[in-house]
């Protein structure tokens, strides 16, 4: 490896004089500009290598004032939606050639939130992305201008800001209708907690489709999003033989309902059908395989970092009139439902 002189770190004017072309040359490579000779390109990038080159990113913000990092604020980031929230908005932000800093909190206030953005301001973050599943986050960030360009993610109807969500209400009526349509008289509901944003928009999906079917609204239940409250509703659920169908807010409480079922003797899904809501990684592995609605977090984060990005170019519309960007969810019919059964 070649040495820049002195013992200092090499630096562009370095790569110049290796690669015998001029400092403007070696920063339009560098910046994947266009208009440079293949040849000129090659021995630009074995200077680099030669010489162990790696950017100053410091010099370059200031230069650029771009510092190529962007802000997350994010809650509850121990559940699997928020956890995989933030894992697809961090690697749409490094595909995109950004680095993430994170604000995790455990209180959701606007004070809370306005120092999160105040601090992530003080990291010379170019924007940010709130992760705001909660319904006291959305009120938190109404009317709330922070420093740099802000989008929500899962935050339904945040008012004066873009918005990037699963279509929740969607997948769970996609979902009861599935059910009805196996002959289910009527689909009970185990719901997440309330004051999520998410487990609202399932309720109300859910219901839709009941009424829609002119089916039983039955009384639901809240649980905490845990296996253990999914199986403290199952238990109850369990001891009703006239309930042949239930669609659980999530995955995890639906483990819960079918450990309740087989330990009340309810066969899944020859006596009940149960079904939930995500699609983690272990619910192909339940007992029976779990029928579930898949959320593509992935999907989520590169269309929230595309919107923030649109901001940050002047390309996107004002925040008022900005339209809500809608993921769509996808069933994922496994084997715990199946035909209702016999009444007789």
């Amino acid at each position: 490896m070649a040495t820049a002189g002195n013992g200092r770190d090499p630096v562009m004017a370095d790569v110049a004089r290796v690669a015998g072309v001029s400092h403007q040359t070696v920063s339009r490579v560098l910046n994947g500009l266009p208009n440079v000779k293949p040849a000129t390109h090659e021995r630009v990038v074995a200077a680099i290598e030669e010489l162990g080159y790696h950017r100053n990113s410091s010099a370059r913000a200031l230069a650029t004032r771009r510092s190529q990092v962007l802000g997350v604020v994010a809650f509850d980031t121990t559940l699997y939606g928020p956890a995989s929230t933030l894992l697809g908005i961090e690697r749409a932000a490094r595909q995109a050639g950004y680095f993430v800093s994170i604000v995790s909190l455990t209180a959701i206030t606007r004070e809370t939130i306005r120092e999160a953005l105040d601090y992530l301001a003080e990291q010379s973050v170019e924007g940010c992305i709130v992760i705001a599943p909660k319904r006291a986050a959305v009120e938190a960030l109404t009317g709330l201008r922070g420093p740099r360009p802000l989008v929500a993610v899962e935050g339904g109807v945040a008012p004066d800001l873009p918005v990037v969500c699963v279509d929740q209400a969607a997948g769970a009526h996609q979902i009861t209708r599935h059910l009805l349509d196996l002959g289910h008289r009527t689909v009970w509901h185990v719901a997440g907690p309330r004051d999520w944003l998410e487990a609202e928009s399932r309720v109300a999906g859910w219901r839709g489709a009941l009424e829609e079917a002119g089916a039983a609204v039955p009384e639901y239940a809240h649980g905490d999003w845990s296996p253990r409250s999914g199986y403290e509703i199952g238990r109850t659920l369990a001891a009703r033989p006239d309930i042949t169908a239930v669609f659980v807010a999530n995955d995890q409480m639906a483990l819960g309902v079918l450990r309740a079922m087989g330990e009340a003797g309810r066969r899944v899904p020859a006596d009940v059908s149960v079904a939930g809501f995500d699609d983690v990684p272990e619910a192909e592995f339940f007992s029976p395989p779990l029928t579930t609605v898949y959320q593509d977090f992935g999907e989520v984060g590169r269309r929230g970092i595309s919107v923030l990005l649109r901001l940050l170019d002047g390309a996107a519309e004002p925040a008022a009139h900005a339209p809500i960007e809608v993921v769509p969810t996808r069933l994922v019919l496994r084997s715990s439902t199946a035909q209702a059964p016999d009444p007789t």
